[in-house]
This record gives structure tokens, C-alpha cells and sequence, in this order.
């Protein structure tokens, strides 16, 4: 009898590892229904990012910045807000914002961007970027940097870091900026952080826009950066960015926008990628996450940039694909893509 147990465990767990190498994400997706669209009136909005709160709540939080100034102001307008839903497609209605400009001693005076929300034990921990600048766009893009903001509830009183949680490291592969963290948990209870950077080069561009990883033993830092890029294609100078990162059934996962299908083959696409340990990033089997065409309940909808993916997750399984749309320079918005894992 206990043989036949034995052998029982070890089928299934050969099954779900088979399951974890094979992972799909393309299969997963459902067809996106009308109220699964997040604007508003006078604001462009980015940057979807979704918890369920301690009230059953659904709270995204998100970027908006004024509709008039267009979609490049989002490196020197942006700020961090908060919707609420009773469902967790929506329709979502603005609560507030949550990270507002601030004295200009702060790194993060001037814009909040790049918002992604995890619960850790009992307090919310908002993930952005901030940057400061004296209006010009290079000099404000080229002040971005990775802090981290920490709550009981999602609509209360946000603490912001003094400082920079992710800084620059000078003549390194974040010699000039860092921006769009992700962070999760791993099983041994540390977390783990992926976040985008460009290196030293020709300004005021820089280098090579490369990821970075770095580790945690408690979800406020402070984060020891590793030292090699990750999601690095040949010579390409700018190949991916917006990294959603997860630990699923023994692996790590991210979906990255590939910026021009150099992984996918598929032009500009999301894409798949795994590790073993969270440091060693390679193309999943499945690569190819999702072309510029949304399923609707009418068919599909195509938009000219899909971007900013963020994962939503129910009793451990992902629930929704959270999407930043670009129709136009004054046309923004979040979609919630429901999944059927």
C-alpha cells in the first residue's frame, strides 16, 4: 500500500512539473469584456496594477498624468493612483491618488510611475518609479529611480522611502537609471526583485537598456543587487522591458514586452521567459504571450503598443492579465484580461 502511495506521488508530481515546463499564457487567455476598460476623462492612464483588499475589494492602483500634455509626459506629470471595484475586471471608480509630487529634496519630487502592488503578511507594499527633474524630458527621464512605499490598507496613509530602494551602481549595467521593479516572494522567504536599467553611453540615451535582478530578506530592502543582466539579447541595444515576475510550480516566471520581437518573432508581442533560481533567465518553450490583438466578446481588438503587464492571482493561480494600452497620444488605458488557467 504504501508502494502504490508512493508511486501515486510521484506521478503527479511528474505531471506538475511537466504542467510547470510547459507553461502557456496564450491559452490561458479569455476574451476581455466591456467593462474591462480603465480611463478617464482628463487623464491618460498606464501602469495597471491590481490587490484584493482586506474588505474583498478590488484596488488598482495605476499612473495618470494630465490628458492635455500627451503620452510622452508621462516621464515628467505622472502620478501614483488608486481605483476601487467591486469586481476584479471592473468597472473600476478613482478613490484617490496615492503618491503625489513632493518637496524637492526627495528623489521622487516630481512624478510616481511604474506601480505594482504586493500584500506581504498584513501590510501593502507598493513597488514604483520616481524621478525629479527641472522640466526638460532627457534630464527627468535620466533621474528615474526604484523606491518603494508601504501601507496597512490600500487607501491609507502611504510611508515613502527617503531614499532610493534601487539605485544607480556607476560604470555597471545600471550606470544611469532603474525603473519598472517587480518583486516576489520566494519559497525560502526572501524576495526577489527584476527592474529595468540603461547603462553608461552616449547621451542623453545611455548605454543599453538591460534588467538587473537583486534579493531581499524583508520586502522593504535593502535589496542586494546581482550582478549580471538578465533578458540580454545578443547586441540588441533595447530588446525588452515592463518584467512581471511570479514563482509558479518550482520555477520563476516573467512576462516582458519584447520590444520588436527578437524572442517571439512576432513583432512587438509579450513574452515568456523562466528560470530555476530567479538569476538565470532563459525563453520559455512557449514564448509568445500575446501579439498587439485582445480577445473581446465582438472578436479582437488591435492597439499600437500593449504594454505593462502585471498578473493578478486567486488562491495561486493567475486570474487576469492587467495591460497598458497605447490607441494614440491622447488615448490610454488599462485592460483587465480575464484567464483560465
Amino acid at each position: 500500500m504504501k508502494k502504490i502511495k508512493l508511486l501515486t506521488i510521484m506521478v503527479l508530481c511528474f505531471f506538475q512539473n511537466l504542467k510547470a515546463q510547459d507553461l502557456d499564457v496564450s491559452k490561458w487567455i479569455q476574451p476581455m469584456p466591456d467593462n474591462a476598460i480603465f480611463q478617464e476623462k482628463d487623464y491618460l492612464v498606464w501602469c495597471g496594477s491590481m490587490v484584493k483588499g482586506d474588505d474583498n475589494k478590488y484596488y488598482l492602483f495605476y499612473s495618470r498624468w494630465p490628458k492635455s500634455k500627451k503620452h510622452q509626459a508621462w516621464v515628467t506629470d505622472s502620478e501614483v493612483a488608486v481605483a476601487v471595484s467591486d469586481f476584479p475586471t471592473g468597472p473600476y471608480k478613482f478613490v484617490k491618488v496615492i503618491l503625489p509630487k513632493r518637496d524637492k529634496k526627495y528623489w521622487d519630487a516630481d512624478v510616481t510611475h511604474n506601480p505594482t502592488i504586493h500584500k506581504f503578511g498584513k501590510k501593502y507594499y507598493l513597488y514604483y518609479m520616481g524621478n525629479y527633474g527641472n522640466g526638460e524630458w532627457w534630464n527627468h527621464r535620466n533621474h528615474q529611480r526604484i523606491g518603494v512605499a508601504v501601507a496597512n490598507s490600500p487607501t491609507g496613509k502611504w510611508k515613502r522611502c527617503k531614499k532610493p530602494l534601487i539605485d544607480t551602481t556607476t560604470n555597471s549595467f545600471d550606470h544611469l537609471l532603474t525603473s519598472n521593479p517587480s518583486v516576489t516572494q520566494r519559497p525560502d522567504g526572501k524576495f526577489l526583485m527584476v527592474y529595468k536599467a540603461v547603462s553608461n553611453g552616449k547621451m542623453p540615451f545611455g548605454g543599453r537598456v538591460l534588467h538587473g535582478v537583486a534579493i531581499a530578506d524583508k520586502p522593504e530592502g535593502p535589496f542586494i543587487k546581482q550582478p549580471k543582466p538578465v533578458f540580454v539579447k545578443d547586441t540588441v541595444k533595447f530588446a525588452a522591458e515592463d518584467p512581471y515576475i511570479w514563482f509558479q510550480e518550482g520555477k520563476y516566471w516573467a512576462i516582458v514586452k519584447d520590444m520588436k520581437g527578437v524572442f517571439t518573432n512576432a513583432g512587438t508581442s509579450l513574452a515568456l521567459f523562466e528560470s530555476p533560481n530567479g538569476l538565470d533567465w532563459q525563453p520559455a518553450k512557449n514564448i509568445l504571450v500575446s501579439t498587439l490583438k485582445i480577445p473581446t466578446n465582438q472578436g479582437f481588438k488591435t492597439v499600437t503598443k500593449l504594454e505593462r503587464p502585471q498578473l493578478y492571482f486567486e488562491n495561486g493561480k493567475p486570474k487576469i492579465l492587467f495591460c497598458a494600452v497605447y490607441e494614440s497620444e491622447t488615448v490610454n488605458y488599462n485592460v483587465a484580461i480575464p484567464l483560465e488557467y
